[in-house]
């Protein structure tokens, strides 16, 4: 599913599959709105030309549709992070360039941006919250797992590999999290050069 394809419906009748994510497109361009309206299944439906009803019978709850932007999300960032693994690069290069992925990955999807910082999840159901969290956790433990790889090869450690991990995704949320508060005008990556020098 590429969520940055327009979301201009096709004319005639959509495979379920077609239909599922056309939806999840429309849904995500609503979330890029600036001024942080909470998305309705009212107004996607209508955004749509469809009916309420035809929402549901693709997906059970608008929670499940904002399940499926977090699963995408996480499919495309873990895959990256598999990328990055593997490249023969120190590990506080392969931390950094994870951490760089996400804050890109937001910059092309808006939209998922606001779903991680917890913006447009405000009144929706509690696992959702927790779906991102356990996307950070992960993320986290990965740059962890390489900085502690890395501190073995290293014939002089460095500090903790715990400590440095957490400092990158806290960078990484507090950017995504001034990105959207700014309606989306602080792109998180700008001064790329500068930051990269003092992270980790």
């Amino acid at each position: 599913m590429h969520l940055v394809q327009s979301a201009e419906g096709k004319p005639g009748r959509l495979a379920p599959g077609e239909r599922r994510a056309q939806i999840l497109r429309v849904l995500a361009q609503m979330l890029e709105d600036p001024a942080g309206e909470r998305v309705t299944t009212a107004a996607l439906a209508a955004r749509l030309g469809l009916s309420e009803a035809a929402l549901y019978r693709h997906f059970a709850s608008k929670a499940q549709m904002f399940e499926a932007l977090i699963a995408f999300a996480e499919e495309n960032l873990l895959a990256q992070a598999e990328r990055i693994g593997v490249q023969a690069l120190p590990a506080e290069e392969r931390a950094q360039r994870l951490t760089l992925s996400l804050l890109q990955f937001a910059e092309a999807h808006r939209g998922l941006a606001r779903l991680w910082v917890g913006d447009a999840l405000v009144g929706e159901h509690e696992r959702l919250g927790a779906r991102v969290e356990q996307l950070f956790v992960r993320l986290e433990a990965t740059q962890r797992q390489w900085l502690r790889d890395g501190d073995l090869d290293s014939p002089s450690p460095s500090a903790d590999a715990q400590g440095r991990a957490a400092v990158l995704m806290a960078f990484a949320q507090g950017r995504l999290l001034r990105f959207v508060r700014s309606g989306f005008k602080r792109l998180p990556t700008e001064h790329l050069d500068q930051w990269r020098r003092w992270l980790p």
